[in-house]
């Protein structure tokens, strides 16, 4: 069976976000990887007790739910990395995301105030942004967990970790708005431009 292999990134000093959370928080990424190969792998296995055991259909589809969980997991944390690797950029003045995000919010501000607002959602998930391939444009959207409220058909550009493992250790419980300010001082732009570009 094909498996999801693990990606490296290129991490370097963050603001605000210590080398040795990273480390802890790549551990968490790797997990998820691992999960959702082995979800996939026992599925088929479970199929097979289904004439003999009566809850064996329902092992297969709790496993159906968990793969959600555990793929999201993964692919939310390899956005989130990879906007933090090679270090920070800022986002050209000229550049077509910004095009589209004062197109659709009228200055890049106000996205960036309602996205950080979003941020703060009380709970465990995910600040999103996305682009909207069927209507061409950009939303702003918060994940409970790590799929419960995905966009369906729309690609992430940004992904804002807010499960509290990503911050606690740096900043406590009560310094979650300094996280979201130094998560966009380390942002790389140029990765999140390529999102974009790649998501139209």
């Amino acid at each position: 069976m094909k498996k999801f292999e693990e990606l490296k990134f290129n991490i370097g000093p963050l603001k605000g976000i210590s080398a040795k959370n990273v480390e802890e928080h790549l551990k968490l990424y790797t997990g998820y990887v691992k999960n959702a190969n082995s979800v996939l792998e026992k599925i088929p296995e479970y199929e097979g007790y289904t004439s003999q055991d009566v809850f064996a259909p329902y092992v297969v589809n709790e496993l159906h739910r968990r793969f959600s969980f555990e793929y999201n997991g993964m692919r939310n944390h390899e956005i989130y990395f990879e906007s933090l690797s090679g270090g920070a950029y800022s986002l050209d003045e000229k550049s077509k995301l910004r095009e589209a995000i004062m197109a659709e919010w009228g200055s890049f501000d106000l996205w960036l105030n309602r996205f950080k607002s979003i941020a703060t959602t009380r709970g465990i998930g995910w600040a999103m942004l996305y682009f909207d391939k069927k209507e061409n444009r950009l939303l702003n959207a918060w994940v409970d967990e790590q799929h419960l409220g995905q966009l369906q058909n729309c690609a992430p550009i940004i992904a804002l970790d807010m499960w509290e493992h990503a911050f606690v250790a740096d900043y406590q419980p009560s310094g979650k708005k300094q996280y979201i300010e130094d998560f966009f001082e380390n942002l790389n732009w140029e990765v999140i431009e390529k999102n974009f570009t790649e998501a139209q």
